[in-house]
């Protein structure tokens, strides 16, 4: 799609640039205004089009080699008794979103995040979010 596009857009400026180069060498006094207005237009749509494409790029996303899959260590977590909810809040605790924002991302309140953080604390044996954290990856809880 997006080569469809540019090879239109190309063959539409190339054919406003030959037009224009026409009246230019037939009517170079009359026409000489609108022929640097068209060489601008063309170099508008050009840019336009540069500027389109590198807005709508989608960016790709490197993901680096793991050694393998990370798999949860299903015995650590029902030994520690975090529940399922707890667990989600956990995982976004570790990609670094605050409460409000993992409030917002699993539909619940804002006191509801806090219990969990408070609950995964005491389960976890830890004081902060990045103790909590780094505990859970110890255990393999997180990757």
């Amino acid at each position: 799609m997006k080569r469809t596009i540019l090879i239109y857009s190309l063959v539409l400026a190339l054919a406003v640039f030959l037009l224009k180069t026409l009246e230019y060498r037939f009517l170079f006094r009359q026409l000489s205004a609108e022929i640097y207005i068209g060489i601008i237009g063309v170099l508008f749509t050009i840019l336009g089009i540069w500027m389109g494409q590198k807005i709508t790029r989608k960016k790709k996303v490197f993901v680096t080699p793991q050694a393998g899959e990370f798999k949860v260590n299903e015995k650590i977590l029902t030994e520690t008794g975090i529940s399922k909810r707890e667990y989600e809040v956990l995982e976004l605790m570790a990609k670094g979103l605050t409460n409000q924002e993992i409030a917002d991302k699993l539909f619940v309140s804002l006191n509801t995040v806090k219990t969990h953080a408070s609950n995964l604390f005491i389960k976890l044996q830890s004081n902060r979010r990045t103790q909590a954290i780094q505990r859970a990856k110890e255990l393999q809880l997180i990757p």
